[in-house]
Parts: C-alpha cells; structure tokens; sequence
C-alpha cells in the first residue's frame, strides 16, 4: 500500500464505512418488497444462507484485492494480472452509472423527509403526490443538487475526517431508528400477521425464482462488484482481521435488511388487511404506499419523519461510499489531486443526473431500449455490468491468480477459518449462480420471462 495512500485508523471505521456502504436504499425499500412477493420467510432463509456463501466469498475477495494492492479497481486487476486490467475498467464504470441516479432518488427521500418534518406528511399521502412531485421538470432538480453536495462535502473532506467520521455517527443512529420502527410496526393492529408471514418459512412457497430474487437482491445490497469494496479494501490497514470484518459488514447489512422487512411489511399487513400485494414495488413502496400507511396510524407523522431520516442516513451512506470509489478511480488513474477529482465527479452527476431526474417528466418520450434514463442506468449497471464483472472476477481468481493469493492475503491479519468455503464457492459455485442472474436479469428487462 502507498505510504500517501489514505487509511481508515482501524477495523471499527474500515466496518461501518463498509457497512454503511452496503446498507442502502436496496435495503430499505428492495427487500421488504421482494420479502413479500417471495414468501416471506422462505424468501429471508434464503437470503441468509446466500448471504454467508455467496456474498461472503466475493466480498472477502474484493477487498483482499484491495488491500493487497493498495489500489482501486483499474489499477489493482493490472497490478494483480495486466491481461484482466479491463475488468477494472468494467468494475469503475458501475459506480459512476449509479451515484448520479442514485443521487436523484435521494432528493426525493430529502423532499419526503422535509414533507413530513413540516407536518405536511398527510399531503404525501394523496394518489397523485408523488408522480406530480417527479413530473416536475424544477424541484426535483433541485432536491437532487441539494443531496450531490452534501455528498461531495463528506468526501471531500477525505477518507478519516470525511468518511470515517460520518460512518460512525449515521450507522449507529441508523440501527437504532430501525429498531424503533420495527418496535413500533409490530406493535399495530393487524400486524402480527406480517411478522409470521415474514419470518415463518413456508417451504411450499419456495422455488427457482427465490433463489433468483434473493442472490439479485445480495448483489444490489452488499456492495459489490462496483469497485466499492476493492476501493474501501485498499483503505484497510493490514494487521485488521479480513475475515471478521466481513462477517461484521454482513451482520450489519443482513440485520439491517431484517429489521427493514420487519418495520415495512408488518404495518403493511396492517393497513392492507393482510394483502401483501399492497407493498408495491420500488418507488411505490417508499414513496406511494408508506406514506398511505403513515397517514392512517397514531402518531404517523413521527414515524414519518423518522423513517424517512432513516432511508435518508441509508442513502447517503452509500452515495458517499459511491463517489469516494470514482474519486479514488480518477485520483489513482490520472494522478490528479482529490479536489479536482471530486469536481469531475460532480460533472459527470450532473450530466447524467439531470436526465435521470427529467426522464420522469419533461423527457419521459425519450426511451432507450423503452425505459427512461432512470431505469436504463439502473439496468446497465445492476443488471448487465455488475454480474459481468463478477463473473471475470471469480474466474480471474479461480484459475488465473488462484485461490490461495486471497487466502494469503486474508490471512495477514489473522486466521481465515472459512477458505475451504472460499475456495469452493469461488471457483465453482459462484460462477453459476451469477451466470444465471445475469441471463434472467436480461430475459426479466426485455419482458420474455416474469421474476
């Protein structure tokens, strides 16, 4: 690692920026909704035996790459091996597809936020609000700028004043207003419905397409295969522990996603007498269908307001993790100084940002591959890029530098217990799962096959 490299001053800010990373907007309002639709407790059984395989073998070698290299993506596949170079190009191109989007989903969390702290939260709740509200060729335009600079601000400060600092204070607060939620959902009339749907496996409900929803879902939640962890793995002192730090992050993205599932679908239940259909999907959950929910319980604009703090610490800890990786790409690459790589960043958000936003509105007649520039990005990144740089990334690992070049690094910083699993997941496992979630992605996009 560079001797003028930044660093996170130990394990507990390396874990809660890496958690904060993986704990997003996928995992507030994604999987509740894919919990619902999926069979509700086969569907989290699921997700958690993936989680500490699949999930924990790429993520353990996403950030050994980094840290072993001391660099971020473009550069740590060269250094690694000069013929899969391109891999990290692959992998850098994911994350400047989704913060400018990603971005303007998190204005519409602000303007909510603000909504419900003005007491107006009833207003949301109204049929037309929320397509009215992204229809708007100006104001969403503006909540967008509002959240890229806040954003920018923290990375500009750097990794330990910038990125660090705010870790530790958001991922604790984060815990604990989910956990005040999730209390308080519970508790409703008609609620204890959703918390057995939700937590009860039915194995008549299980099939291909759980396996499918829940592996997508892994992906779109930890982080990976967007640079992110390599970039974060490169921050990583050597003498902290790899292994334990990705089962941390996991415990913190998985219960954060838990207790998600357990604030959201149970007050659903409540409110739609235990028509799990009624959670939507997307925006309609988080934007349409929870405001509805707010409105017609006992102190819902308190619960408002605080689950949409809650979504807006979610978001921006992941926006942030998001730009530092493409400041770290631009920095690393073209040797240039962190400002300037910042102010690049905020060039190519707002280039791709504002159609993002508009493409709700003012050019929603323009389609590529007949999906507005929102969803298009989200496609090419999520769906397309993401599992193909994946995919590499096993190969490259399985049969080119070999398993044991991980295992070595892991193990620098104490015992990696699991590298059998490693091994196994790595070379054979892995590849297949993502295989198919690529080809059903694809087929999902263009309308030939329903998930």
């Amino acid at each position: 690692m560079s001797k003028n490299r930044s660093s996170f001053t130990g394990k507990l800010g390396f874990v809660l920026a890496a958690a904060g990373s993986a704990v997003g907007l996928g995992n507030i309002w994604r999987f509740p909704y894919l919990a619902a639709k999926y069979g509700g407790g086969i569907f989290l059984l699921t997700y958690i035996i993936l989680a500490v395989t699949f999930g924990f073998t790429l993520m353990v070698a996403e950030i050994a790459i980094g840290r072993k290299t001391g660099l971020s993506a473009i550069g740590a596949y060269k250094a690694l091996d000069k013929r899969f170079s391109f891999v990290g190009y692959i992998a850098s191109v994911v994350p400047i597809i989704i913060l400018p989007y990603y971005c303007v989903i998190g204005g519409w969390v602000m303007k909510y936020f603000t909504v419900f702290i003005t007491g107006a939260g009833h207003s949301a709740a109204l049929d037309n609000y929320f397509d009215s509200f992204i229809a708007d060729p100006v104001e969403p335009i503006g909540w967008f700028l509002l959240y890229l600079a806040f954003t920018a601000v923290v990375v500009f400060l750097g990794v330990e004043k910038g990125i660090e600092k705010v870790s530790k204070i958001m991922m604790p607060v984060l815990v604990v207003l989910t956990i005040i939620i999730a209390i308080y959902t519970v508790t409703l009339d008609g609620a204890w419905q959703g918390v057995i749907y939700y937590i009860k496996p039915d194995f008549s409900n299980f099939s291909a397409t759980t396996v499918l929803a829940a592996m997508g879902q892994l992906f779109y939640s930890m982080s990976l295969s967007m640079g992110i962890m390599i970039t974060y793995g490169s921050y990583m002192k050597k003498d902290v522990c790899l292994e334990s730090s990705v089962r941390q992050i996991e415990v913190f993205d998985t219960g954060i996603a838990f207790l998600a599932g357990l604030m959201v679908i149970p007050a659903v239940f409540a409110f739609s007498a235990g028509d799990p259909e009624a959670l939507g999907k997307g925006p309609g959950l988080m934007f349409v269908t929870l405001p509805k929910v707010f409105d017609t319980i006992t102190g819902g604009t308190f619960v408002g307001i605080l689950f949409f703090l809650l979504v807006l610490f979610a978001a921006l800890t992941s926006s942030i993790s998001l730009m530092e990786t493409i400041v770290s790409i631009f920095t690393d690459k073209f040797k240039i100084k962190r400002r300037t790589a910042c102010l690049a960043v905020i060039a190519i958000c707002l280039l791709l940002g504002i159609p993002s936003s508009l493409g709700n509105g003012l050019w929603n007649g323009i389609r590529i591959l007949n999906m507005d520039f929102l969803t298009f990005f989200d496609f090419a990144s999520n769906s397309v890029l993401m599992p193909i740089a994946a995919l590499i990334t096993c190969i490259f690992i399985g049969y080119f530098i070999k398993p044991k070049t991980i295992i070595e690094e892991a193990e620098i910083g104490g015992k990696f217990k699991n590298k059998a699993l490693f091994t196994v997941v790595i070379k054979f496992i892995a590849p297949v799962c993502i295989v198919l979630i690529l080809i059903s992605s694809v087929l999902v996009a263009f309308g030939i096959m329903k998930i």
